[in-house]
């Protein structure tokens, strides 16, 4: 017997290093596309205005850049947001960004510059259009902002092509028959608090951390955006046409809704680049976002919702070479 559990125990040990290393294999094969060393050099991610979730998500994502590709430096760029991405990704500004569906097509039907070029990385999540007015407000539906003072983004956002377009499907003309102001998340809800606007429109993630604080000190509430708008918004052709019905789930601001879901719009957001991009690069992106999904996750709560099952579908883009090789690579 003493000699029979020797045996067993170097036949275990031997298997549990045989188990280890093809674990070790997998998480390699994960983490090094093709057996390659990674990618280095800088590239420029261009984000959003602060305290908004491209800016977030675009922080977290360079963190998990930076940990498959030690010598990739990513410089991120604030901007307006979805409008002035497509542009600077367009034109060569930067190399990556995230913007909505409606942008990019927009940009595309006006024949921006360097259109031809933009390619799809990766379909992350959805933005919700939010319209906030203060708790005591009399404005009750999107009808009800005629002649009021309405934040309607910043030049260049995303969420100044949204709010002009649901303006207009309420029959409101967004330069004559309300008074436009330009605010970004960081600043718009302060002035709605301070009653220096009287709505607020955004269109973001869930939720979206610059409105969290707000909504525990339940100051506004959501006015809801109905179905029938968004047919008359689709009306409208061109980038409209990426809007879907939703609701702002009861449990995303649970101090404002008080368990009320809010009819509104929804949107998806694209990860971009461009054609000349190294699609070797490109590669090691889309995976990157593919398996730090939990990890950014937990910090971000939209990032939940990349899928690989849906980050191929792109539209209106077609995808990056680099990470039309990766989803092949992945694919069962």
């Amino acid at each position: 017997m003493s000699k029979v559990i020797p045996r067993l125990g170097r036949r275990r040990a031997l298997q549990g290093a045989a188990v280890g290393a093809v674990t070790l294999g997998l998480l390699l094969w994960w983490l090094l596309p093709l057996g390659q060393e990674p990618p280095s050099g800088t590239i420029v991610f261009s984000t959003g205005s602060p305290r908004g979730v491209y800016q977030e998500y675009g922080e977290r994502l360079r963190a998990e850049l930076g940990r498959d590709m030690p010598g990739l430096k990513v410089k991120l760029l604030d901007s307006a947001g979805s409008q002035e991405n497509v542009q600077r990704v367009a034109t060569g500004r930067a190399d990556f960004t995230i913007a909505a569906a409606d942008a990019v097509a927009t940009y595309e039907l006006r024949n921006g510059s360097g259109a031809g070029r933009l390619r799809g990385v990766a379909r992350l999540y959805d933005d919700y259009v939010h319209l906030l007015v203060p708790s005591d407000s009399d404005i009750r539906t999107v009808a009800d902002l005629r002649h009021k003072r309405v934040s309607t983004g910043l030049p260049d956002s995303g969420v100044r092509l949204i709010a002009d377009r649901v303006l207009r499907a309420a029959g409101i003309d967004p330069r004559k028959d309300v008074t436009p102001v330009a605010d970004g998340i960081d600043t718009g809800p302060a002035r709605l608090r301070e009653g220096k606007i009287d709505a607020f429109f955004w269109s973001g993630g869930l939720p979206t951390k610059g409105l969290v604080a707000l909504a525990q000190k339940r100051d506004f509430r959501f006015v809801p955006i109905d179905e029938g708008l968004v047919t008359k918004l689709h009306d409208q052709g061109g980038g409209a046409r990426y809007y879907r019905a939703t609701n702002i789930p009861e449990s995303a601001y649970p101090d404002v809704q008080q368990g009320v879901p809010v009819p509104t719009i929804a949107v998806s957001n694209v990860l971009i680049t461009r054609t000349d991009v190294d699609p070797r690069l490109t590669e090691w992106v889309t995976r990157t976002v593919i398996k730090s999904r939990d990890d950014i996750g937990a910090h971000v709560h939209s990032a939940q919702l990349v899928d690989l099952r849906t980050a191929i579908y792109t539209d209106p883009l077609p995808l990056q070479e680099g990470a039309r090789r990766y989803y092949r690579s992945v694919k069962p």
